[in-house]
């Protein structure tokens, strides 16, 4: 049987094309998802139709296989797919309140936020403009390097430097350097 020639296709696609689907139907009870994984059986015979050989076979059980198989998967990933939905059902219901809702948290966050740009105010315009382009840009050292026209090593120095007179100064403003204000870093912008 020359499956390549597409009167013997015709044939073949008009005798199995009803198994195929079947086959796929009873595995995923969805009639578009068991039609798109006949088409993508017959589609893959017609590819590559030196991979059916009837020494080892039937060429309908062969086809029918291919459906099977094709169906599991699509029937594996949705189930996977409903498992990952319902971890963050649960990881969404445990979080906590929009910070919108609760005022106190709104006004600590924004006392971080002065502090941080009161910070940054006090680093020199090079170190400010590393670190801003880094953590607020999202620029590599490479990147600020470039732009600022300096060697790596001082785009490297002017970052390392600038966070760490930054964290001195919102040690001094008595802003704790905690989870708190790596948090309050991201939102200075």
């Amino acid at each position: 049987m020359r499956l390549e020639d597409p009167t013997t296709f015709s044939r073949v696609y008009d005798a199995h094309h009803r198994g195929v689907y079947g086959a796929a139907y009873r595995i995923l009870n969805n009639a578009a998802q068991a039609q798109d994984v006949a088409q993508d059986v017959f589609l893959k015979v017609w590819r590559n139709p030196a991979k059916f050989d009837a020494r080892r076979g039937e060429l309908g059980s062969y086809l029918k296989l291919m459906a099977r198989s094709r169906a599991l998967d699509i029937w594996r990933e949705g189930q996977a797919a409903g498992r990952a939905s319902d971890r963050l059902k649960v990881v969404v219901s445990k979080e906590e309140a929009r910070i919108e809702s609760r005022p106190a948290a709104m006004a600590e966050r924004e006392s971080e936020r002065s502090a941080i740009r009161g910070a940054l105010r006090e680093l020199p315009d090079a170190q400010r403009e590393a670190v801003v382009l880094a953590y607020w840009g999202g620029l590599t050292a490479d990147q600020i390097a470039t732009r600022s026209g300096v060697p790596l090593g001082t785009a490297k120095s002017r970052i390392r430097l600038g966070l760490a007179k930054l964290r001195e100064g919102l040690e001094e403003s008595a802003l704790d350097v905690g989870p708190q204000a790596e948090r309050g870093l991201s939102l200075a912008a």
